[in-house]
């Protein structure tokens, strides 16, 4: 079905119109991630009304455009220039023009581009206008289904290589509050390696191209990752959203038991020892513990 562009936008002007939108400002505008029927009206109607609309990939967002049956100058504000790209969108602010910044998908700023120039503007004292939308980490925690979920850490792309990723995924393991991060098809396998042997009985929920035509879903323990990654080739392409669970709940269940163990096995071992012994008679999962004794020892040397 052939999209009537003029009737789109007539439906976003009536929708969003009547909102004052202050010239000289700008205005950071959430796209969809993959269903392009997921964009707000009222990111219409600001795409429509802007001078000039800032992108992360000017290719990407023509197609955007054209789709909604606008024609606006692209300004390329990517990763690599940031810096130097947002002088040319000051220098248009400074104008008075409205401008308008859209990533390749989502929400800019997150794990985008986008943070620089936002915060360019509001240091040369112009206004930022949030549009918001799509989000894929919010759409990962909707379907998720952590009961025990208190907020969430939002760790996005991990490192990718060597001691500083293997850091970066001891640090999640450690944790007992939800967490949301990203992963790219060529590292997923390996990730969900990595998380299977340090997390194992975790819950993790993935989430592979969300809102798009072949989306996958799977909340599982994250033992059983690798495993459902190879059965299928295609699980293992697109794009990834994955929520480790809190386990918050489990944490706290008996640890008065483990806190008097852990108290006893610190007065006499290196941390690391003590929390090796300490799991090996408890039982209990050996990161949650580890994060218990630290916790242990900081309120002792506060003492």
């Amino acid at each position: 079905m052939t999209l009537d562009s003029s009737l789109l936008l007539k439906a976003a002007e009536a929708a969003a119109g009547a909102q004052q939108y202050p010239a000289g400002a700008l205005y950071v505008v959430a796209t969809p991630i993959g269903n392009l029927a997921d964009i707000t009206l009222r990111a219409i109607h600001v795409l429509s009304l802007v001078d000039a609309v800032a992108c992360e990939d000017t290719r990407h967002s023509a197609q955007l455009m054209r789709h909604l049956g606008l024609d606006k100058p692209l300004l390329a504000v990517h990763e690599h220039n940031e810096r130097e790209a947002a002088q040319a969108v000051l220098a248009r602010l400074a104008r008075g023009e409205r401008v308008a910044y859209v990533s390749d998908a989502g929400t800019p700023a997150v794990s985008d581009p986008g943070a620089v120039l936002v915060a360019a503007a509001q240091a040369a004292g112009y206004r930022t206008v949030p549009v918001p939308g799509v989000s894929s980490a919010l759409a990962a925690l909707s379907v998720a289904g952590d009961t025990s979920a208190r907020g969430f850490l939002f760790a996005g792309f991990l490192p990718t290589k060597g001691a500083e990723r293997a850091q970066a995924l001891q640090a999640l393991a450690a944790r007992t509050d939800t967490q949301v991060l990203f992963e790219a098809p060529h590292r997923i396998e390996a990730l969900a390696v990595e998380l299977a042997r340090i997390c194992g009985p975790r819950r993790v929920t993935l989430c592979r191209e969300l809102t798009k035509q072949f989306e996958d879903i799977l909340s599982c323990p994250a033992s059983e990752l690798p495993a459902w990654l190879a059965t299928d080739d295609n699980r293992r392409r697109g794009e990834f959203a994955l929520v480790l669970h809190s386990q918050q709940a489990a944490a706290d269940d008996g640890f008065a038991d483990a806190d008097r163990m852990l108290t006893t096995l610190l007065a006499e071992l290196p941390l690391k020892q003590a929390v090796s012994l300490a799991a090996s008679l408890s039982g209990r999962p050996r990161n949650a513990l580890y994060e218990r004794a630290l916790t242990l020892k900081r309120e002792s040397s506060e003492d």
